[in-house]
């Protein structure tokens, strides 16, 4: 007589009948086996036990008790208990049906049965003599119950291949979903941009303030001068940086802009570019371990622009640190009308995202 407590809290009282069967074979010997054996140590280790993850691994091991014929296996994954003799409500989300043997190992020579189901695994085989063993079976390929919780196993084997019939050995196990644990975090967008007569290394800190005297402008010689920006972006498009502004004045009195020329002394020439030059000896090739580069217009030495709206520099991509050194220069005609000649030219640095 077995003890167990009900659903309702009261004990209840399970006759178990045990009834003698013989195996008779053509040999001159008989294997006794008693019906509905407890199967041994039942384990289930699952790749991932996380909620409604999929194409899981669930390494089944059991050990089967005493020989007996075994002809198939029924797996089932229920929501609601172990006790094989009651019904199993499948669990949510659950799907076995793309299930694949991955392994097996004890008790050998199945496939997966056609009436298989969600939650019921049915592997076949033709019926054969099983001796004791520890009978292991990666099932792969399976989606986890969509909530986390406790959920149980039933295995049971069976004499014939279909699972039909009264069963052999049964147990049951339990397992746990858990739920998923998002990790997240956000990177905010970012641009940094600062603008000096100078900077050290790649400091903004360190910008001066941003005004360039050019001194007394003469006929028989070229005035220079130079600004430098910083910039970087984590931006998916990486930036643009283009120049605002007017051509040197006094009144209104205007040194010509240049439009990709070099520097001639005695001509009326404003302009600039972001290249180290020789002629006249000013500016510096753009520096640091970003990738950004100077535009066609600005980008050759000795060469100089100056066109209001024009794009100086461009990155493409999120880009790391990078320095450019702007230099000017102005050129005077031997008639151009005295005066304080002065701009204010804008720079604009926007992120693309």
């Amino acid at each position: 007589m077995l003890g167990c407590i009900g659903k309702t809290g009261r004990t209840r009282v399970v006759s178990v009948l045990v009834a003698a069967s013989f195996l008779i074979g053509m040999g001159p010997f008989h294997l006794p086996h008693a019906a509905a054996d407890q199967l041994g140590t039942r384990t289930l280790k699952m790749s991932d036990a996380v909620a409604a993850a999929h194409n899981v691994t669930y390494l089944l091991t059991f050990a089967i008790p005493s020989v007996s014929m075994v002809g198939s296996i029924k797996i089932q994954f229920c929501s609601n208990t172990s006790l094989v003799d009651d019904a199993c409500v499948a669990p949510n989300g659950f799907d076995a049906s793309g299930m694949v043997v991955a392994s097996e190992a004890g008790s050998t020579g199945y496939v997966l049965s056609t009436d298989s189901t969600t939650n019921e695994i049915i592997l076949t085989r033709p019926p054969s003599l099983q001796t004791p063993a520890t009978a292991k079976y990666a099932l792969s390929n399976m989606i986890n119950p969509a909530d986390a919780g406790s959920y149980y196993v039933r295995i049971l084997t069976y004499p014939s291949s279909d699972a039909s019939g009264p069963y052999a050995d049964a147990g049951g196990l339990a397992f746990a979903i858990t739920p998923g644990l998002v990790v997240a975090t956000e990177v905010p967008p970012f641009l940094k941009f600062c603008l000096g007569e100078s900077i050290t290394n790649f400091d903004c800190s360190t910008a001066t303030e941003g005004f360039s005297d050019l001194g007394t402008l003469g006929a028989n010689v070229t005035s220079a001068a130079q600004s430098q920006m910083v910039v970087a972006t984590n931006a998916s498009d990486g930036y643009s940086m283009w120049v605002t502004g007017n051509s040197m004045t006094s009144g209104n009195n205007v040194i010509t802009p240049m439009t990709g020329t070099s520097s001639q002394k005695g001509t009326s020439q404003f302009g600039l570019n972001l290249r180290a030059n020789t002629s006249p000896v000013v500016g510096q090739d753009p520096v640091g371990p970003g990738v950004g580069g100077v535009t066609a217009g600005y980008g050759q030495p000795n060469q100089f622009r100056f066109n209001s709206g024009d794009v100086l520099a461009t990155a493409t991509q999120p880009d790391d640190t990078r320095k450019y050194t702007v230099s000017y220069i102005v050129n005077i005609p031997p008639t151009q009308p005295g005066g304080v000649y002065s701009t204010t030219v804008i720079y604009i640095c926007l992120a693309n995202f």
